[in-house]
């Protein structure tokens, strides 16, 4: 492996794991403050446009929204092919 293909899977897995962080403190903002303040605001512009294909896709199931979940299972997913694939380089 060389050392670009070191330096591209650390920096996907850093992204990868950056947005699972910010998707995991979205979802809980949404029980501790209110729809209006401003760290609401502001994580729900950078997370709801990854969010809004997949709620299009998967129903919420009673008053539970999957769509994070999924979310973050495709970032996994999608993270772990990239990384693989870079260290084949």
């Amino acid at each position: 492996m060389s050392i670009v293909a070191y330096w591209l899977a650390r920096i996907v897995g850093i992204i990868a794991d950056l947005i699972i962080l910010l998707v995991i403190v979205a979802s809980l903002l949404t029980y501790f403050l209110s729809p209006y303040h401003p760290l609401r605001r502001t994580l729900d512009r950078i997370v709801n446009p990854m969010l809004a294909p997949i709620r299009r896709i998967v129903p919420p199931v009673g008053m539970f929204d999957l769509s994070p979940l999924v979310l973050i299972i495709l970032v996994e997913v999608v993270s772990y092919a990239l990384r693989s694939l870079l260290y084949l380089l």
